[in-house]
């Protein structure tokens, strides 16, 4: 099963969506992370903002380390 914020930001990201900021930064230790804030923003100006909360925020983190 995969988690919501991990689906919706496959979506985004082929709708030509790029990565725009991480809160907290990919560097934080996961042992202190209980949410993340990703915002992505479009070609065309446009701005979205996922938010992960426990487990989910570590698997989203995972996932975006793992995107390069």
């Amino acid at each position: 099963m995969e988690f919501e914020s991990i689906s919706e930001l496959k979506k985004l990201l082929a709708q030509n969506y790029k990565i725009e900021k991480v809160e907290p930064r990919m560097f934080t230790s996961d042992a202190e992370v209980n949410i993340v804030r990703v915002t992505l923003a479009s070609t065309d100006g446009k701005t979205k903002t996922i938010k992960a909360y426990r487990e989910e925020s570590h698997a989203l983190r995972e996932f975006i380390r793992n995107l390069h």
